[in-house]
């Protein structure tokens, strides 16, 4: 037999979900990527904390779904696997850039992209590749891209703030994964960078979302 694999184009369509609504009283907008097994309707339950008239969320929805294990009756997604990595993010880009030329963002508006888990990666390699300027860059309980590099984010000036944040019972994250990831920060963004540890597992932390702005 003979096997070939082969590649077309095609129009597809995702959702994204978002939380309150984007005013002339909106003074910080939340560009979210969830983890890995999230639906983002589902995630936005942790920035209901924030303040409703000030604070917009954007969340956007891995288009890969899956049934969750052991019963396999809840839908979670995954932004990407090691199959097809580079056609597969150049995709999520696209849908990113969609999404946002969507909402049609205010120019001057005080934006924060978060990641959180799987989401890191992605929320990363957009700011990254589309020199994406932010006023935070949120780093929570997940991997940095082992690609990119300092020049990849030379374009912030050092004007962005950028968190690394992480339960200290992370189930993923033990004591020589959070060394490398901390060295990683590092080196992309200097000694500039706040890290900020939390008493839990791999979770998202809601108290340090509402004291991020």
């Amino acid at each position: 037999m003979n096997s070939t694999e082969k590649e077309i184009s095609y129009t597809s369509t995702n959702s994204y979900s978002t939380l309150n609504t984007l005013s002339n009283k909106t003074k910080t907008v939340w560009f979210v990527c969830h983890g890995m097994g999230y639906l983002s309707r589902y995630f936005l339950n942790y920035f209901n904390g924030l303040n409703p008239e000030e604070n917009y969320i954007i969340a956007p929805q891995a288009k890969s779904k899956y049934y969750i294990a052991p019963k396999y009756k809840h839908v979670g997604g995954s932004w990407l696997t090691k199959e097809n990595t580079i056609k597969e993010t150049e995709n999520i880009m696209q849908y990113f850039d969609a999404v946002l030329e969507a909402e049609q963002l205010p120019k001057d508006i005080n934006l924060i992209v978060l990641g959180y888990s799987q989401g890191v990666s992605v929320a990363m390699r957009y700011v990254a590749r589309r020199q994406l300027h932010c006023n935070q860059l949120v780093l929570m309980s997940g991997g940095i891209p082992k690609e990119l590099t300092t020049k990849d984010f030379d374009f912030l000036n050092g004007k962005t703030k950028v968190s690394l944040i992480y339960g200290t019972q992370d189930e993923y994250m033990n004591k020589e994964r959070m060394t490398h990831e901390k060295q990683r920060v590092h080196e992309l963004f200097g000694n500039d960078v706040t890290i900020i540890p939390f008493e839990g597992k791999h979770e998202v932390s809601v108290e340090v979302i509402n004291n991020l702005v």
